[in-house]
């Protein structure tokens, strides 16, 4: 089982100052590293009919409404899940959450795999993001230590992986996006992404 996950929107709280409003964590998983491999070749394929150059990123918020349906069209033939977690930035009440941005992501991406009804067992887990190496480590033995018991494994191993060399990444990044999108009611657009990929969704919920 393969797992890639990406998120949308930012950890800050100046709700009236420019923070977005949610935040969110999507997971793409692959439960067959074929499939991922099939899915990867196409989206390179995309890029090629785009003319763009290999070292393009694929990211919501940076293209056109045109490529972003031309990517999840060309994504949506290929057999992957979706599993998502909402957050409301208004009803987050931890000090820790709202001032520390390494607890803020690590919770959520925590809370993400924790609630997965089981369908995410002994994955290889890939997140974006950079980070420097004792947050790394921090993170990932935080993850083992609330993920991993003797009797469940949810994670194999996680690494941490530059979106500009994984586009299955930037797949995760496009998806997170059209599901934050569909919460900003004020864009004509909001539901057009997911409704593209809608099928594909296990699980959607807001954090509580």
């Amino acid at each position: 089982m393969l797992v890639f996950i990406d998120d949308s929107g930012d950890p800050g709280f100046k709700l009236d100052r420019g923070s977005t409003s949610h935040f969110v964590i999507a997971m793409v998983i692959f439960d067959d590293e074929l499939e991922a491999e099939k899915t990867a070749i196409a989206i390179k394929e995309l890029k090629r009919e785009l003319k763009f150059n290999d070292n393009v990123e694929f990211r919501f918020f940076k293209t056109s409404r045109g490529i972003r349906i031309k990517f999840l069209e060309k994504i949506n033939k290929f057999n992957f899940r979706i599993r998502c977690l909402v957050v409301d930035k208004s009803i987050i009440k931890s000090q820790e959450l709202k001032t520390n941005k390494n607890s803020f992501y690590s919770y959520f991406i925590k809370e993400v795999l924790k609630c997965s009804n089981e369908t995410v067992l002994d994955a290889k887990i890939r997140v974006d993001g950079s980070g420097d190496r004792i947050f790394r480590k921090n993170f990932f033995t935080y993850l083992r230590r609330e993920l991993n018991t003797d009797e469940k494994k949810i994670m194999r191993n996680c690494k941490i992986v530059d979106s500009k060399s994984n586009v299955l990444i930037q797949m995760a990044d496009m998806i997170a996006g059209s599901i934050n999108r569909f919460y900003n009611l004020g864009k004509a657009d909001h539901k057009e992404y997911r409704n593209i990929v809608k099928t594909h969704i296990e699980d959607q919920w807001q954090f509580k």
